[in-house]
């Protein structure tokens, strides 16, 4: 209000000076001309004043977020060399089978020449008889232990790449668990502990994948113990029919006579 009076006072002067100048106006019309110049004047100054405000708080804002960059740092510059190994880990086809997929390809064939990288024995496809016969080997006895063989070389294929794993993400857990130690920022401290907890998940995750191996052997030898049990269950109530349906065969070919032999008189 102080600078609409004195812009008007300014005018005033202004206009008296020039006066012999407006002897064709209206002396009314002329100052209410004036006073309205002045307020639109008045209110483009405020306007101006506003603007700088305005200004002035968009650059206290950015100098916050600058500062606060600097407290936290940028996301978007952190780069972590340790992501990538996490990423391919995760990627990578498992090696485990499920127990179907085992029992589906199944060999008896090869059950009969397995030794186990060594460990063993093998039987052959075939055998020799003291007498010199060739007799080949009934593949369906074999298949249960084919089933077994395979289960034990998926368990040792899945140990064999676990440890392999392990042995790797128990590297990078060292080398990101160091960089955490090392961080300057924030946005730095964040990245590598999502990092950090997606490695501890990746090796607990190789402990699931031995614990499946090794429920499918166990799981496929009780199968097969189970299924042992059932065939000699199986054998000895055919034996027991077997051996009735014998004595009754019998007891009806061969009768017992129960009447005293009479022989002739002389």
């Amino acid at each position: 209000m102080k600078k609409l009076i004195a812009l008007t006072l300014v005018t005033l002067s202004v206009a008296v000076s020039a006066r012999a100048q407006w002897i064709v106006y209206d002396p009314t019309m002329n100052m209410q001309q004036i006073m309205a110049q002045a307020q639109n004047i008045a209110k483009y100054i405020q306007m101006i004043q506003n603007q700088v405000q305005q200004i002035q708080t968009l650059t206290d804002q950015l100098n916050e977020f600058k500062h606060y960059e600097s407290l936290f740092g940028d996301p978007k510059a952190v780069v972590l060399t340790t992501v990538q190994p996490l990423v391919t880990d995760l990627r990578k086809t498992e090696l485990g089978q499920t127990l179907t997929a085992l029992e589906g390809a199944v060999d008896a064939g090869h059950a009969m020449l397995y030794d186990a990288n060594g460990l063993f024995s093998s039987i052959g496809t075939t055998f020799n008889t003291p007498n010199g016969a060739t007799v080949t080997r009934r593949e369906a006895t074999y298949l249960p232990v084919a089933a077994v063989q395979k289960t034990t070389d998926n368990f040792l294929s899945v140990s064999t790449d676990a440890t392999t794993r392990r042995i790797a993400l128990k590297e990078e857990i060292a080398r990101t668990t160091t960089a955490l130690k090392n961080a300057t920022t924030d946005a730095e401290v964040q990245k590598l502990t999502g990092v950090l907890i997606g490695l501890s998940s990746a090796l607990n995750n190789t402990d699931f994948e031995i614990n499946q191996a090794t429920a499918s052997a166990l799981v496929q030898d009780v199968a097969n113990r189970n299924d042992a049990q059932r065939q000699i269950d199986a054998k000895k109530e055919q034996q027991h029919a077997e051996f009735t349906e014998a004595v009754q065969k019998y007891g009806q070919t061969f009768r017992l006579m129960n009447a005293p032999t009479a022989f002739p008189t002389p």
